[in-house]
């Protein structure tokens, strides 16, 4: 049975709620505190008639002995995603036909699975798990996400219940790593071990992870539901893009905790988180992160399914009315006022090697834009272990760190990363590009990432290379196959949307440009913002390097001096300017 709301909806005006002159909706938006739960759609149905984490048993007892033809459609292209399975492309089919053929003809009888590393925290043991299931099962493939993840493909539903066994034998997990439930939660990845961390967020990452991942009362809301918890002064979890964030500060009367933020997400209609105002402290983290998903859940938008996110509803309740909601129907009590988090210090990326606070390093490294392999995994586990280590962290920027490392031995964990491909003293091109999936497995995407980005990378580093130092930062190249964003492409100094874009007269596949969009970090003068496009302005899919470095070019020329930012230039810029 799918969950009946747990609350009501506010009786009479609510305090901030602001006021609008638009007309009012004819139709419901589907909210359940509101509307009822009958279901509105599609997707409504299938999951109001059986939870989604039911499919389970019927994968293990059923699917994986009778293979893919045996698997019920709704199951197949609903239910799987709460445990991590997507049916994934099949091969040969091209971006001009994404948006015409249905998901049955463009879906393989393979499937792409997400293991869920909440916080980016793994041990040895379990990397080399999962690099075994990889060599094993998904021939060899992988993919560090830009959320923490590790993503495998060529999986067939035959194998899945001995994965799982697999995974859950070193207490890792797929579940609710897809779905509209709450999904892997961001973490600092130098949680508990950086010398500059103002608190460590892994036990609240915990009680978040451990008390409601997996509770059937939130596995049937409206959308994903993404969570990020930083301690770090860098903000390293790109806390601005999720739908709930937790950002360590320092209250003056109350001590360290969290300032919390709601309603971020990219995709097709970005919107940057905002602050409700409210200091949270460490004690209270899991009870605030329940009534804000409640609260999703409850209210959030299910008539349609592109605006079903927390943004919107934070868009149209306004900052005032979301925390008024929140503490008086959620919250045991109130939250009081507390300050914004200060400027982001240092680098968020966690790139190189770093000094911890008990005297052992950290190391982290750059893969080209995220591709691995299992291959590489078992290295990497073999590796750390032979420096000391049995501690791996993972990155919201495709990175991965190995943790623990004496001082002494830190020159040879570097040449051995570097000799599997793992780079701690990466170019800043490597440094700074990450892409999505793409049209390699991904049914959704139109053009090629990964080999294009990484192309890309092996040319700015060849005509480039040379002026790093006169660029002086990492200029973030993200490159994303459709226009979802879930290569964070408005957020990205340089971000490129797939799309098939037409130049001289041809159809062909390409990106749409954005320019000057960034979170906040130490490396920019401005605030987190968007960035901006430019009219007309298309690049070819094999044109990567050669956009980038004209456009990195002219703003060498024609910055106003050597700390302005890329971000900055490109909004002041003139369109002629960024062609």
């Amino acid at each position: 049975m799918s969950p009946e709301p747990t609350t009501a909806a506010p009786a009479g005006p609510v305090r901030g709620a602001r006021t609008r002159t638009a007309r009012v909706p004819t139709k419901p938006h589907g909210q359940w505190a509101v509307d009822g739960t009958e279901p509105l759609n599609g997707n409504e149905e299938f999951k109001l008639e059986d939870n989604g984490l039911n499919v389970r048993e019927r994968i293990e007892s059923t699917y994986a002995a009778g293979g893919f033809a045996s698997i019920d459609p709704t199951d197949l292209h609903g239910r799987f995603r709460w445990w991590g399975l997507y049916t994934q492309r099949k091969p040969g089919i091209d971006g001009g036909r994404t948006a015409t053929l249905s998901p049955e003809e463009l879906e393989d009888e393979y499937f792409m699975l997400r293991v869920r590393v909440d916080g980016g925290q793994l041990t040895t043991d379990q990397l080399r798990v999962i690099g075994g299931i990889s060599t094993e099962f998904a021939r060899d493939t992988a993919d560090l996400t830009d959320r923490q993840n590790i993503q495998l493909h060529w999986i067939r539903v035959e194998d899945v219940p001995e994965i799982w066994r697999r995974l859950e034998d070193v207490d890792l997990s797929t579940t609710e790593a897809c779905g509209d439930v709450p999904r892997v939660i961001l973490g600092s990845p130098v949680a508990g071990i950086a010398a500059d961390e103002i608190i460590d967020p892994t036990p609240q990452i915990l009680e978040i992870a451990e008390r409601f991942i997996g509770d059937e009362s939130l596995a049937n809301l409206p959308r994903k539901y993404k969570t990020a918890i930083t301690g770090h002064p860098s903000q390293d979890v790109v806390h601005e893009i999720n739908d709930c964030a937790f950002v360590a500060v320092t209250h003056p009367e109350l001590g360290i905790g969290y300032d919390l933020w709601v309603g971020g997400g990219l995709s097709t209609v970005p919107r940057l988180g905002e602050r409700l105002g409210a200091f949270v402290t460490p004690d209270r983290v899991a009870e605030v992160w329940h009534g804000v998903i409640r609260i999703f859940r409850d209210y959030g938008y299910r008539r349609l399914r592109n605006k079903a996110r927390l943004k919107f509803l934070l868009a149209d309740w306004g900052t005032e009315r979301f925390r008024e909601v929140l503490e008086t129907e959620y919250l045991d009590a109130p939250l009081p006022d507390g300050p914004a988090a200060p400027r982001p210090i240092g680098q968020g990326d966690h790139v190189g090697a770093h000094r911890q606070k008990d005297g052992l390093f950290y190391v982290g490294a750059a893969p080209a834009v995220g591709r691995v392999s299992g291959t590489t995994l078992t290295a990497l586990a073999d590796l750390a272990e032979a420096h000391g280590s049995t501690r791996i962290r993972t990155t919201p920027y495709q990175k991965v760190l190995v943790l623990d490392v004496a001082e002494d031995r830190v020159e040879s964990l570097i040449s051995g990363l570097d000799a599997i491909g793992l780079q701690a003293r990466p170019s800043l091109f490597r440094r700074a590009t990450i892409a999505c999936t793409g049209i390699e497995f991904c049914k959704l995407a139109i053009v090629e990432t990964k080999v294009n980005a990484a192309r890309a990378i092996e040319q700015l580093e060849e005509r480039l290379g040379a002026l790093e130092p006169e660029i002086g930062r990492p200029i973030t190249l993200h490159v994303n196959g459709c226009p979802n964003s879930c290569a964070r492409i408005q957020t990205a100094d340089i971000g490129l949307k797939g799309q098939l874009v037409t130049i001289d007269g041809e159809q062909v596949p390409g990106y749409q440009v954005h320019l000057g969009g960034g979170l906040a970090s130490a490396e920019r003068s401005e605030e987190a913002g968007l960035g901006r496009t430019v009219r007309g302005l298309k690049v070819p899919a094999d044109g990567i390097a050669d956009y980038a470095e004209r456009v990195i070019r002219r703003y060498l020329a024609d910055r106003e001096h050597p700390d302005e930012t890329f971000a900055t230039w490109a909004h002041r810029a003139d369109e002629e300017a960024l062609q």
